[in-house]
């Protein structure tokens, strides 16, 4: 392979890699606007809004603008993330969706998930999971 084509071709990879990298956009947490919630003491463990209209809108619009980018659309995992379809549905799935969205997921010093519970309210927290449960997958 010739300088010229090597340069090329070199150029072209580091653009796209850069591209890549770019891919996730803006990942600073969204604020989730919870209004005509009722208001939570917690932290809880058990979904207090299991099943509630409101609270599926107000995740879905939260996880838009907060987990898909790694997890997907509809919480169709791309391959980056875990597909959140596939999270266990009643009080043991909540509480591990609950104990990782607070705490994040790190693994050998790696961050795979950042924590949210300093970031998120209980309100934004379970209404996140409560659209979850309305797109679950078996």
């Amino acid at each position: 392979m010739n300088l010229k084509l090597f340069s090329v071709l070199a150029a072209l990879s580091a653009s796209i890699i850069a591209a890549a990298a770019q891919a996730h956009g803006n990942v600073t947490p969204q604020a989730v606007d919870t209004a005509g919630l009722p208001k939570l003491q917690g932290p809880l463990t058990v979904n207090p809004y299991r099943g509630n209209q409101k609270a599926i809108n107000i995740g879905s619009a939260a996880y838009g603008q907060n987990c898909a980018r790694c997890h997907g659309l509809g919480a169709v995992s791309g391959g980056i993330a875990p597909d959140l379809r596939n999270l266990p549905t009643g009080d043991d799935g909540d509480e591990f969706f609950q104990m990782r969205v607070r705490n994040g997921s790190v693994r050998n010093g790696v961050t795979y998930m950042p924590p949210f519970g300093d970031i998120f309210s209980e309100e934004a927290i379970w209404s996140i999971r409560t659209y979850l449960d309305s797109v679950h997958q078996d």
